[in-house]
C-alpha cells in the first residue's frame, strides 16, 4: 500500500496542535500594513480555530501531520 502524501499547499496554512485541533491564520495581514493600527495588526496575528465542515477537509489533506 502506498504512503499517503500530504497536501504542501495545506501544510503551509494550518498547524496541528497536540490535542488535535486545526488553527490557521488570518486574511489581510501581509501588506497595507501603514493604515491598519497596532491593535488590528496584534488581533490579527493570533492564529484561531478551524470549526465546521472544513476540519474534515483540512485533516484529510494533513495525514502525516
Amino acid at each position: 500500500m502506498p504512503k499517503i502524501k500530504t497536501r504542501k499547499t495545506a501544510a503551509k496554512r494550518f498547524k496541528i496542535t497536540g490535542t488535535g485541533k486545526v488553527l490557521h491564520g488570518h486574511a489581510r495581514m501581509n501588506h497595507l500594513m501603514m493604515k491598519k493600527s497596532s491593535s488590528r495588526e496584534r488581533r490579527l496575528e493570533i492564529e484561531s480555530q478551524v470549526t465546521g465542515g472544513e476540519l474534515k477537509k483540512i485533516k484529510k489533506m494533513l495525514p502525516g501531520i
